[in-house]
């Protein structure tokens, strides 16, 4: 089979845009919580963001509520484009408990924006072992990473398995009509 990519450039130049980002969920009660369900609800504001500090500089969290919070911190952080300070949490996360694939697979997503594509397939390929709540949004990233290094068909693969994991998703959906297959 030849693969035949269509338009990589206009994905790839939506950096962030087009990457999935998966957030924790942590119960109990309090600001950490708050956290979670905002991060999980696609908030990113300031206030989301103060809770889930609130939560860290306040809150007992025992390892993985605390890990968890730093990944949702982190990913508000990511959809404002605060590629640092998200590395920073989603790094601070895996430190604290790297058995935790969403930290892998969001510092990978991070460095998918910044265009540095083979530390983002490591890491989300660990997350991925790991093993995640929502491995399409995995895949999905993964795809835009084999993009950014021009490996048509694991993009096409891994898009296809997001859509398989998540079939009414319709963003790597959008991406698999960019591509035409042909066989030899």
């Amino acid at each position: 089979m030849k693969w035949v990519l269509l338009a990589a450039s206009a994905v790839l130049g939506m950096g962030l845009a087009g990457s999935a980002k998966a957030a924790m969920t942590v119960i109990g009660g309090g600001m950490a919580e708050d956290c979670s369900k905002a991060a999980v609800r696609g908030r990113s504001d300031r206030d989301s963001i103060q809770m889930c500090n609130i939560a860290l500089q306040t809150e007992m969290l025992d390892p993985k509520d605390r890990a968890g919070t730093y990944i949702n911190r982190g990913v508000m952080q990511m959809r404002q484009r605060l590629f640092d300070a998200a590395r920073s949490d989603f790094d601070t996360a895996i430190s604290i408990d790297p058995k935790l694939g969403e930290g892998w697979v969001n510092r990978g997503a991070v460095y998918i924006a910044l265009k540095r594509y083979q530390d983002g397939l490591a890491d989300i390929n660990k997350g991925l072992d790991l093993g995640v709540v929502e491995p399409e949004k995995a895949y999905y990233n993964r795809a835009l990473a084999y993009e950014g290094m021009d490996d048509a068909k694991s993009a096409y693969l891994d898009y296809q398995q997001a859509v398989t994991l998540k079939p009414n998703w319709l963003l790597p959906q959008q991406q698999l009509l960019r591509f035409t297959v042909t066989h030899r």
